[in-house]
């Protein structure tokens, strides 16, 4: 791949290292829990995939049908001749936007896999091989530093994971890629959109249980690195909606009383019967918020695209004072 570059700026045992310190500090406080970046090892990432395809699960679907009819004009108004992904995996979605950009020169995916880098820029260059992929092995999460590259730049962050961050956590988010932007970039964010509660909950708790495994899976990714003995069966998962805060909270909660050893951290953790690890929150959005998160990041909204049941929206913003077409 000649065109394929890779800057890593994680060390070897930066996972290692994340994952003790998680749960560590995840398993010692009230009430308990762990980041839900622990769900995906190999087998984490198959049992999402697989959820993606549930019928209850709307968000990928609804994202999707946003991309294949709205790719056009996303290139047409960001003018981007690089593309920057945030948490890129397979690069699936991407490649819609990217069929949709003959200017297009250069793409960045970054991702903490350097398989899933490895993988997704091999298939983009076979089928696009003027493309140069410059992938970044780094935490989007932290402030990242990006290759040079020509202008203007498209950053996009899509799936709705923008959800998962607690709202500090996406005010600092926010500011960290306002700061990556130039004059004539823009940001592409998929929200996930407030709606029933019934119909949220459905996604998060599906009735062939795929969510309920993969949910558990944080317990034997644990197991296996730190050499801990939880027993999937001694948790049940749950969904439940927060009408406060508008997220969905995913958390396992205990069957029973129980006492879990992990040997690693020399730590030992009780359980009380109906204790609870929350290992997920995905908020839902409205318009307003989005705009107003955004502005006070220094960014500003300005188109707001929705598939055709407003169930999810994709927004473009831009630096303020800096225009890219107007929002609705």
């Amino acid at each position: 791949m000649n065109d394929f570059q890779m800057t890593r700026t994680l060390d070897e045992n930066a996972a290692e290292v994340a994952l003790r310190t998680d749960v560590l500090s995840g398993l010692t406080r009230f009430p308990k829990e762990l980041p839900p970046k622990w769900f995906y090892d190999a087998r984490g990432s198959e049992l999402f995939e697989e959820i993606t395809r549930l019928p209850e699960y709307y968000p990928t679907r609804a994202e999707r049908e946003i991309l294949l009819e709205r790719a056009q004009e996303i290139a047409s108004v960001s003018g981007a001749r690089t593309l920057v992904e945030l948490g890129s995996g397979s690069s699936e979605k991407t490649r819609h936007l990217i069929e949709a950009m003959p200017a297009l020169e250069t793409y960045v995916p970054v991702d903490v896999s350097e398989s899933a880098l490895t993988g997704a820029a091999e298939s983009l260059l076979a089928e696009h091989p003027r493309l140069r992929v410059h992938a970044l092995l780094a935490d989007f999460t932290r402030p990242l530093r990006l290759p040079e590259s020509a202008g203007p730049r498209l950053v996009v962050f899509l799936g709705g994971t923008i959800g998962n961050l607690l709202p500090p956590e996406r005010a600092v988010f926010l500011a960290s890629v306002r700061a990556m932007l130039s004059p004539g970039d823009a940001l592409l964010m998929g929200t996930d959109l407030v709606k029933d509660e019934a119909v949220l909950v459905a996604a998060y708790d599906d009735a062939r249980g795929v969510t309920a495994e993969f949910n558990k899976n944080v317990l034997a990714v644990i197991d296996r690195e730190l050499g801990a003995d939880f027993h999937t069966a001694d948790f049940a998962h749950v969904a439940v909606w927060n009408r406060e805060h508008e997220w969905i909270e995913m958390r396992l909660r205990a069957r029973e009383a129980v006492t879990v050893k992990v040997r690693a951290l020399d730590l030992v953790v009780p359980f009380e019967a109906g204790e609870e690890i929350l290992t997920e929150v995905s908020a839902k959005f409205r318009q307003e918020g989005v705009r107003k998160e955004l502005a006070e990041a220094g960014l500003e909204l300005t188109q707001w695209w929705t598939d055709s049941e407003g169930r999810f929206a994709l927004s473009l913003s831009v630096a303020d004072g800096t225009v890219a077409g107007s929002a609705d």
